[in-house]
């Protein structure tokens, strides 16, 4: 049963959350501690303390009855609940997390807690390898069983969210030293024409944060922005995103090989993003920016190598 109340949400979590979604997240977080405590009291949890992490909900550590070590997670937007819960099911017995429970009427689900602590357990030596063909088995199972209907479209992100804004900042942005840079990359966007015997249920969020290991050292791919699309926009993310700017030319050939992609066909997808990340990080005045110019410099200059 629950033992103690959580109190107010983290500042930290509060300012991201606040960040991303505007200010009419206010009435959410403060109801969000409570949200927390009645779902813990409806599964017969105790609860630990929050675990300060995320940008789209708000987690606490608790206990099962039977001692397994839970998380509790509240999302802000019941929307991106139902699409995150049904991949995770739609995955379950694959490298991820499963689901224990969930409540559709709160936006709450109770989840494995992957290594038995916040951010997993220890990782092995050869993380890289070992996520990749997690990656695989998990495109493989979006490939393999019934989909729902409800998961959003990468085409529509593509021409809806991604281009116009990489367009917009293009535009309207300073980009000074950059600009020779930016206007390389722009060619790459064409590119990016999704190959049908591809499609399947995307994770599209690959940080190194998002994929915790477990105590068998097994890594376990979390916190999914899934839409269903070509399998070379998860491979291009993990490969920009997944350790921003150390290890790049080693995922891009590990991708390749996996996935059998090959990296001439990967390559404009990688360039894409990590042009939309500049932009970002730019705009923002992130500390990051001249990393992933590195990052672009190099996926640009470099040509593409067959990753056999």
């Amino acid at each position: 049963m629950v033992t103690r109340t959580l109190g107010e949400v983290p500042a930290g979590c509060r300012q991201r959350l606040l960040a991303h979604y505007g200010p009419g997240a206010q009435a959410w977080l403060d109801a969000a501690p409570g949200l927390l405590e009645q779902a813990a009291e409806r599964w017969k949890l105790s609860l630990g303390d929050y675990y300060d992490a995320g940008h789209a909900s708000v987690i606490a550590t608790a206990t099962a009855l039977d001692g397994r070590p839970l998380l509790l997670k509240a999302w802000t937007d019941p929307a991106r609940y139902r699409h995150e819960v049904s991949a995770l099911r739609l995955w379950a017995g694959g490298p991820t997390a499963d689901v224990v429970e969930a409540a559709d009427d709160q936006a709450v689900a109770a989840l494995e807690l992957v290594g038995g602590r916040p951010g997993g357990a220890e990782r092995p030596e050869r993380e890289a390898q070992m996520v990749a063909a997690a990656l695989q088995g998990l495109h493989a199972l979006g490939q393999r069983r019934r989909r729902p209907n409800s998961f959003p479209l990468l085409a529509d992100h593509l021409s809806t969210e991604m281009l116009p804004r990489i367009r917009r900042r293009v535009e309207t942005l300073d980009l000074g030293a950059r600009r020779l840079l930016v206007d390389a990359a722009l060619p790459a966007l064409p590119g990016l024409q999704e190959e049908g015997d591809r499609t399947t249920v995307l994770h599209a969020d690959l940080y190194r944060e998002n994929v915790p290991f477990d105590w068998l050292g097994q890594p376990r791919l979390l916190d999914p922005l899934p839409m269903l699309g070509d399998a070379a926009f998860d491979w291009a993310f993990w490969t920009v995103y997944y350790d921003l700017g150390h290890g790049i030319d080693g995922r891009l050939a590990a991708a390749a090989r996996i996935s059998r992609i090959p990296v001439p066909v990967l390559a404009p997808w990688c360039r894409a993003l990590a042009l939309d990340g500049l932009l970002y990080y730019l705009e923002a005045g992130d500390p990051r920016a001249p990393q992933m110019a590195e990052v672009l410099g190099g996926l640009s200059a470099s040509p593409p190598r067959s990753g056999s």
